[in-house]
């Protein structure tokens, strides 16, 4: 299994995060290995609280994949949570979070997964960090597409935490 924590300060609004991430089917103008995304209307499930399914194709050098997720979106709490329907995992699940901050918004990213193939969760494993930090770039260019102004330089904005000993 793994598991990854990262918080981030970024010069935007939360809810104008918020609004970004969980817009699902956009993802393959900005995240460059999700090459098609399907996602069904968002239905209220209570108010400010919206569900959607959603199925992401992901294309790396070694990899070809195809994925569907339940996407939670509660605007009141600005937290958006993914949970695994089907596909190639044994479990996924992922969370973000939209605080406000003196500084714009504290985002917090936590995903979690595991592969049911153990070669590629070892093979994804070993690069699992780069790729996380990847994917936050790429939301946060979007970010900085969409409203504007600079964002924090990566390294030095990063908090990062590997998996807990034992754990990974």
């Amino acid at each position: 299994m793994a598991r990854y924590h990262v918080v981030r300060i970024l010069p935007y609004a939360p809810d104008a995060l918020f609004e970004m991430v969980g817009d699902v089917a956009r993802y393959p103008e900005f995240i460059r290995w999700i090459t098609s995304m399907k996602a069904e209307p968002p239905r209220e499930v209570e108010p400010g609280v919206s569900v959607l399914d959603a199925e992401a194709a992901v294309g790396f050098s070694f990899l070809t994949e195809r994925f569907s997720t339940r996407v939670k979106r509660d605007a009141v709490r600005r937290q958006i949570d993914v949970s695994l329907l089907s596909g190639p995992f044994k479990r996924l699940y992922n969370r973000w979070k939209f605080l406000p901050h003196a500084d714009g918004a504290e985002v917090i990213f936590d995903i979690d997964f595991e592969f049911k193939s153990r070669m590629l969760d070892l093979m994804l494993k070993a690069n699992f960090a780069a790729a996380v930090e990847k994917l936050i770039g790429s939301f946060e260019d979007r970010a900085k597409v969409l409203y504007g102004g600079a964002a924090p330089s990566r390294p030095s904005a990063f908090a990062r935490h590997p998996p807990h000993e034992g754990e990974g």
